[in-house]
């Protein structure tokens, strides 16, 4: 199955990072975090990847095009230009990278990589800025045993702020970021059939994946929901960036699936 990542937005709520470079290639722990989302789906064996290019697109290209030689140990011989690999640490991804569109949005973007994607055949798709330590595997059978055009991952997000335990006014316990009202919402990871490409429309460049096609998929019952109580993390703005960092350093990552 093919894998489908949307990396083309702006991130302007991370344009302390985004300035320079697309959201996509804002760096955890020294890689970028579509590294780290392209690492965790070969983990469940899904190697073949669609990105989906936008904002500064060159730069996930020049990145992906030179992966090979910034990962391998090189012999150089500047007489002759003959570079002998010693080594290497690359991965086992097969890549296609297509600008789908500066200003496109995220169904316009999906749309515009329709004649890449097998005419039968499920594939999967996320965005390029969250993580999670969601079984992709279960997903994916989870989606096949149902039978409709799509399954997304839902999740119960953290709440903003912590909070306490209160027996009259004495402070008897502090609760860390408990988790949210009750409240699904979209976590991404989906498995899509082919079927879904009859709720975009032909011209797509203006819609919204999560706003039309979403919701007529809904009201059609053609939309399912796989619940992930697990981790799950966005990265939507500098305070998230700085809270992965923070668990990759701490060797508490787990999204972090893979040896």
């Amino acid at each position: 199955m093919k894998v489908v990542l949307l990396a083309g937005g702006f991130g302007t709520r991370l344009s302390e990072e985004t300035d320079i470079r697309p959201k996509p290639m804002v760096e955890i722990g020294g890689k970028p975090i579509l590294w780290h989302i392209m690492k965790m789906y070969e983990k469940h064996g899904f190697n073949d990847f669609i990105i989906c290019l936008g904002y500064k697109g060159y730069y996930i290209k020049e990145y992906f095009f030179n992966y090979f030689m910034h990962n391998s140990d090189l012999r150089i011989d500047l007489e002759t230009n003959n570079v002998e690999v010693l080594g290497s640490k690359t991965e086992s991804f097969k890549i296609s990278l297509i600008d789908t569109g500066l200003n496109t949005k995220t169904a316009g973007r999906l749309k515009r990589i329709q004649h890449l994607l097998a005419e039968k055949e499920d594939f999967l798709m996320t965005y390029g800025d969250g993580v999670s330590d969601v079984n992709l595997t279960e997903l994916v059978e989870y989606h096949k045993s149902h039978k409709k055009a799509a399954t997304l991952t839902a999740i119960q997000p953290e709440g903003k702020f912590g909070g306490m335990d209160i027996e009259g006014s004495s402070v008897k316990n502090f609760i860390e970021k408990p988790k949210g009202d009750g409240k699904w919402i979209n976590g991404g990871f989906f498995v899509l059939s082919p079927r879904v490409f009859e709720f975009i429309p032909e011209n797509a460049d203006d819609v919204m994946w999560e706003e039309d096609p979403l919701v007529h998929l809904s009201k059609s019952s053609e939309l399912m929901a796989y619940k992930h109580s697990g981790f799950w993390k966005c990265m939507d703005a500098l305070r998230d960036k700085m809270e992965l960092q923070r668990m990759w350093e701490a060797n508490k990552s787990p999204w972090k699936t893979w040896k």
